[in-house]
């Protein structure tokens, strides 16, 4: 194994008392594998189909081992008295070779051992062997005859035996903790690089000829072209910055910004990435906060989107267009590109740490001014790897990427996510064109989308029920998934939208729910990997502030008071935790349901309401329109709740019904009524509550709007 897979252990292994070993389950040689690096000798559970093939027997004939039968209630008993009476058990939970690449479902039965018997448990995970032709996956999955293997040791865990009315609700829980047992160890068993580095990995393994990259300009782009382009882009970013700097980014999804990013971040560049539509006072105060003293864009993009006098606007920044560039990359350039750095492109790439700087993204500021949030390469990668724990994605998917590259979900699990993993990617510039997308995922056979619930309403509506036949994954972020949402996209297409949530500064999954764990009405699990925390929240029974800590979070904040200063995250629970500054709840399952933002609660006669309550009820009231609440001071009763909406007849009576069947108080019914004929939206597609309270402040001073 050491000779011919370069095999490679990662931490120890110590012995217990009650010992149970569990491992994925990636090829024909996990047995073998692990037979050959264990440091004890262990029985190994066998399945009774298995064993009866002629030339499993053979082998069998060497090892210790107990073969079960996964039908018969003796089974069970029999693999306790077995870890009971100190011998170690190695058990595959899966039962079955992967056929993703990804984690399959657990059984219930090895987590009720583990449980009934008190054991140990110990995940290991074997990373590389699902490369070998001993694997079950098939297609055009890359294979090698002798892939590098690295077996990764978890820390050892038990699984307490859970609390329900029967035996079955006991065994589900158990493989519950289970299988989050064996996603952490997945999470766990990651390797530490730079964005570049994986790309470059993925290159190696897919080939340079494998197309991840597609535009509306219709130029598929493979491996080799992205290489190309970044080392192109970087080397001119290069004639204009130093190490380490950070440098604008206004650029729409095509393919240039892409290399651009990978280029910049080759060169320890660190591209800062603007919100084009925040206007010149946001990109002014993006630019300020920053220190940004040179922005790469492109006039054809600027021209297009209208950007030109907004950009023209900026002050104290050096504006450098794309297509002038060109005329900078001189024969010199050329030669080192084509001669040396395509063919050894780990030689040319400047030395950059897992914890250097990868980018700066914005918040959205919908709430107040927009913050710098610095990510890290590891910060990025760790995310991609936590989703990555516990979602299947492979190369024969293809992503629709249309959020915007400023934004956290559009970078990371647009751009950066697929690109490990040789998944195709088609770049869409505005997930504003609620009638093309659809046509582009139907045209394009795209499998995997990231929206918003604004953006998800829309496409579902200009949708033919065929375009998303092809969709595996619906996955929404950054606001709340309407129920009428959720029902549209599982009647009209057949397809249940997966909620999630996170944070830019979180890189910025936080949770998720997925094919294996999945709550209609919560934002999922925490991801693997990162650590919670409620804190109380005076006012409110249910719930509490969410904290978080891992290696996903941020390196820090950049603003406008210590402009280039990166301020790490803190909160009230120590350095390196972040305060998300939402309401949640937990419930016993681990879900997440949020309850607002601290922020976004008003204070009623003394009483806390949430603002996502109010839009609940609105919802509830008109499904079929988009609203938006906020709330303003009142002599009487200390703030004072406003709905905005769309649908121009809901009056309060409808409100009140809502609110009766939702069960929600009397104080969160609103007290006016607002109708608008669009409800502001920022870029990204949440709404703009800074614009709707100030609209509030000044509609209520006339006679706009209803009581």
């Amino acid at each position: 194994m050491r000779l011919l897979f370069r095999a490679e252990v990662r931490g120890t292994l110590q012995r217990h008392d009650r010992m149970l070993i569990v491992s994925n389950h990636v090829s024909f040689l996990d047995g073998i594998t692990l037979g050959a690096f264990l440091p004890i000798q262990p029985t190994y559970l066998v399945h009774s189909t298995v064993a009866r093939l002629w030339y499993f027997k053979i082998g069998l004939k060497f090892i210790p081992h107990l073969v079960v039968d996964s039908a018969s209630p003796l089974a069970i008993k029999a693999i306790i008295n077995l870890v009971e009476s100190g011998s170690p058990v190695v058990i595959f939970p899966e039962g079955r070779i992967t056929l993703t690449g990804s984690m399959m479902k657990v059984y219930e039965g090895p987590a009720f051992v583990a449980a009934k018997s008190g054991a140990m448990v110990v995940p290991i995970h074997i990373d590389g062997l699902i490369y070998s032709y001993f694997s079950r996956m098939t297609g055009d999955f890359p294979k090698k005859f002798f892939p590098k293997v690295t077996i990764t040791v978890g820390q050892p865990r038990t699984i307490p035996m859970p609390e329900g009315r029967t035996p079955r609700i006991r065994r589900r829980a158990a493989s519950e903790s289970m299988r989050k047992v064996m996603q952490r160890s997945a999470f766990e068993a990651r390797k530490p690089g730079t964005v570049f580095e994986r790309m470059l990995d993925a290159m190696a393994l897919h080939g340079k000829s494998r197309v991840v990259l597609e535009d509306i300009n219709q130029k598929p782009a493979s491996y080799k072209d992205v290489l190309k382009g970044s080392l192109a882009l970087g080397r001119l970013a290069c004639k204009f910055t130093s190490e380490g700097e950070f440098a604008g980014v206004l650029m729409p999804n095509v393919n240039a910004a892409v290399y651009l990013l990978f280029g910049m971040t080759a060169m320890r560049r660190v591209p800062a990435m603007l919100n084009y539509t925040a206007g010149t006072e946001g990109m002014q105060s993006a630019c300020r906060s920053t220190k940004i003293k040179v922005v790469f864009t492109s006039r054809a993009f600027l021209e297009k989107a209208k950007l030109v006098n907004v950009v023209n606007g900026l002050r104290d920044v050096k504006i450098l267009y794309l297509e002038d560039l060109r005329a900078q990359f001189g024969i010199a350039d050329k030669l080192w590109l084509i001669g040396w750095a395509l063919w050894f492109p780990r030689t040319v790439i400047k030395p950059v740490k897992p914890q250097d700087p990868l980018v700066v993204l914005y918040t959205s500021g919908s709430e107040g001014k927009p913050k710098g949030v610095v990510l890290s390469h590891d910060s990025v990668l760790s995310n991609c790897d936590q989703v990555y724990a516990i979602l299947d994605f492979t190369r024969k998917d293809k992503f629709l990427s249309a959020l915007p590259l400023f934004h956290a979900f559009g970078l990371m699990a647009g751009i950066i996510l697929p690109l490990q993993r040789g998944t195709p990617v088609f770049l869409y510039p505005s997930p504003l064109h609620y009638r093309v997308i659809p046509e582009i995922i139907y045209d394009r056979d795209c499998t995997v989308l990231f929206a918003t619930n604004t953006f998800l309403a829309n496409y579902c509506k200009f949708a033919h029920p065929y375009d998303f036949a092809r969709l595996r994954y619906m996955v929404v972020g950054a606001e709340k998934l309407t129920e009428e949402v959720r029902r549209t996209a599982i009647d009209k297409f057949g397809i249940r939208a997966l909620e999630g949530y996170g944070a830019t500064e979180c890189s910025p999954v936080i949770a998720v729910n997925t094919p294996l764990a999945n709550k209609p009405g919560s934002v999922g699990e925490i991801v693997p990997g990162m650590d919670y925390q409620l804190e109380p929240v005076p006012g409110i029974d249910e719930g509490g502030a969410l904290h978080v800590h891992g290696p996903s979070v941020m390196l820090g904040y950049l603003k406008e008071d210590q402009p280039g200063v990166i301020q790490p995250p803190t909160s009230s629970l120590g350095e390196g935790w972040y305060n998300t500054g939402d309401i949640v709840a937990v419930d016993d399952g681990g879900f997440i349901s949020i309850q607002g933002r601290l922020r976004r609660f008003a204070k009623i006669a003394g009483e806390m309401v949430s603002l996502e309550t109010v839009e609940k009820i609105a919802e509830l009231a008109a499904p079929n329109s988009v609203h938006a609440s906020s709330s303003i001071k009142d002599a009487h009763r200390g703030e004072m709740i406003v709905v905005f909406t769309q649908d121009a007849s809901l009056t309060r009576e409808q409100l009140t019904a809502a609110a009766r069947q939702l069960g929600a108080p009397e104080i969160a019914i609103p007290r006016r009524i607002i109708h608008l004929d669009k409800i502001p939206l920022l870029g990204n597609g949440k709404k703009d509550y800074v614009s709707l309270l100030k609209m509030a402040e000044e509609m209520t001073q006339t006679t706009a709007g209803r009581v």
